[in-house]
């Protein structure tokens, strides 16, 4: 691999800022959604139905221990749950992120 040359990578910038200042923003007209945010909308909802499956199981669980049910084990409640748990708790770090991102791209000039 080479090194990188900062002088050529610095021309390159400027001549990509250069184009993207010409192009005017009445012709990038988009009609449709890009097939990307249909597949971004149907990921997020499955991951939604993930953590949803894995806190009725959890909650199910956890109710035949109660009530005991023979094969339940206490060990598999308590692992169910944190499973739930994590899930639960990923599925708000994403939603930061994106509340997070859709301020900032809110926040961009025009």
């Amino acid at each position: 691999m080479s090194p990188v040359n900062t002088q050529n990578l610095l021309m390159q910038m400027r001549a990509l800022a250069a184009q993207a200042e010409q192009i005017k923003p009445d012709a990038v007209q988009q009609t449709e959604a890009p097939q990307g945010a249909e597949a971004f909308a149907d990921l997020l909802k499955q991951g939604i139905e993930g953590v949803n499956a894995e806190q009725h199981k959890a909650s199910e669980l956890k109710q035949a221990f109660e009530l005991g049910e023979p094969g339940v084990e206490l060990s598999q409640v308590m692992l169910q749950a944190q499973k739930a748990s994590l899930s639960f708790e990923a599925m708000t770090q994403v939603r930061n992120k994106l509340v997070e991102a859709y301020k900032e791209v809110m926040n961009m000039p025009i």
